[in-house]
């Protein structure tokens, strides 16, 4: 959950020498007052970034759950149905970086640290590193362990790895413009998503051979990586700069008026006409590059399907205050890994993806989706209540199988070493 700031909100009057009765009234109202900041500083929580995680969330299982099982033959983009779904989809991936970026940058900026002694530094290496190891472990096969191989789908690159690198990412650019002037850090985050969405057209078709195969996959599709690092960092970036953004103007009562005003003017822009723009662009420079982007410009329509979500979610935000649906925003990593196990198979190979791929009709698909929702949500909502016990129970079980191993290894050295001492003296190698 993140905060806007409530630096003193919870800053109580200096007590004075007085009567007892007094005393005892003031402390009456002193702690009226505080609880009343409390609910203050509750009802200055950012409720839409949690919602929109959320939505990114539900729709991503869905998403993935249709795309994996739906029939071939009821794939048509002429279909209305299955044309506007198909829009949806693809918003989501856009949603789920930007919204990313957003979180933690405002979670880095808001502490009072700068630089390397912020805290949240810490805590954002050890998170994108995170989310990089439970991205290859999720695509790891144990039954291909047992056969000593690991399979090439280990090294593809997925949305965890993108996500993890972006976080690391920002922390770089973050600590790079830590000493300088407050306009530099918005400056270089937006103008990393600009340059990386201008220049896709390019760097697209380069070939990454020139690297091992699994640093490639973070650069190139070729292989059958699902996300790479470019374009998807723009994505990242872009959040961060709305986050810096919004957090400077946090104490204006304007914020969300002007920020639903310009997320709604400028997404509408870049939907409507940003292709024409460019290709205009060409017309007037010669430049082939804008040509490119107006046959293929779905990066900058996408950044504007998301500031129109940001629009829509910030316009409803005293709606969205759903103690499920927040913490459905505040679970997605659990969520994400839960449908990956029971969807793709994570481990054992074994998922609906291997039994049902593009087999499933429509009239099975959707109360099946609907379903896969419901338990992916749940069995995540009820590890996140339970985590603690489990994380502690996980860490006794593997204290006690270290130990047991610890003993298992001197007992066989033991052996071996025994063992080695008679054969060494039945050969007269060595006296008693």
């Amino acid at each position: 959950m993140i905060y806007e700031n409530t630096s003193n909100a919870f800053k109580l009057p200096v007590f004075c020498l007085i009567s007892p009765r007094e005393t005892s009234k003031r402390t009456r109202n002193e702690v009226y007052s505080f609880r009343m900041t409390k609910v203050n500083a509750k009802n200055k929580r950012l409720y839409f970034v949690d919602a929109i995680r959320a939505w990114a969330i539900l729709m991503m299982l869905q998403g993935h759950f249709i795309d994996g099982l739906l029939d071939n033959a009821f794939r048509d983009d002429s279909n209305l149905v299955f044309g506007v779904w198909k829009y949806f989809r693809g918003i989501t991936a856009p949603v789920f970086f930007t919204i990313s970026g957003f979180i933690f940058t405002y979670l880095l900026i808001k502490a009072p640290e700068q630089g390397l002694e912020n805290p949240r530094v810490k805590k954002g290496i050890k998170r994108g590193l995170e989310l990089l190891l439970i991205g290859y472990l999720l695509r790891l096969n144990l039954f291909g362990l047992f056969k000593g191989e690991v399979y090439s789908s280990f090294y593809l690159v997925d949305v965890l790895h993108c996500i993890g690198l972006s976080i690391l990412g920002i922390i770089v650019i973050y600590i790079a413009t830590a000493n300088s002037k407050r306009w530099v850090m918005p400056f270089i985050l937006v103008t990393t998503t600009i340059v990386l969405f201008i220049f896709e057209p390019w760097y697209k078709t380069v070939n990454f051979h020139v690297f091992p195969q699994w640093v490639a996959n973070y650069f190139t599709k070729a292989n059958g990586s699902v996300f790479t690092i470019i374009p998807w960092f723009g994505y990242a970036t872009f959040g961060s700069f709305a986050s810096v953004l919004f957090y400077r103007f946090r104490d204006s009562k304007r914020l969300y008026p002007i920020a639903m005003g310009i997320c709604a003017l400028l997404g509408t822009l870049l939907i409507f006409y940003s292709s024409d723009a460019f290709l205009a662009f060409s017309g007037a420079t010669g430049i082939s590059l804008f040509e490119a982007i107006f046959y293929n410009n779905y990066l900058f329509i996408r950044l504007g399907d998301v500031l129109l979500v940001f629009s829509v979610f910030m316009l409803f935000r005293r709606f969205l205050t759903n103690r499920t649906l927040l913490r459905l925003g505040q679970s997605t990593l659990s969520i994400y890994i839960i449908h990956f196990i029971i969807l793709y198979g994570s481990f054992t190979g074994l998922g609906l993806y291997g039994f049902f791929h593009h087999t499933v009709r429509p009239v099975i698909l959707v109360p099946g989706a609907i379903l896969f929702i419901v338990v992916c949500s749940y069995v995540a909502l009820r590890y996140e209540d339970h985590k603690a016990s489990i994380k502690q129970s996980l860490y006794v079980y593997l204290n006690a199988a270290r130990k047991r191993l610890e003993y298992a290894l001197m007992f066989g050295f033991n052996l071996l070493r025994n063992f080695s001492l008679k054969l060494a003296k039945l050969f007269g190698l060595i006296k008693n």
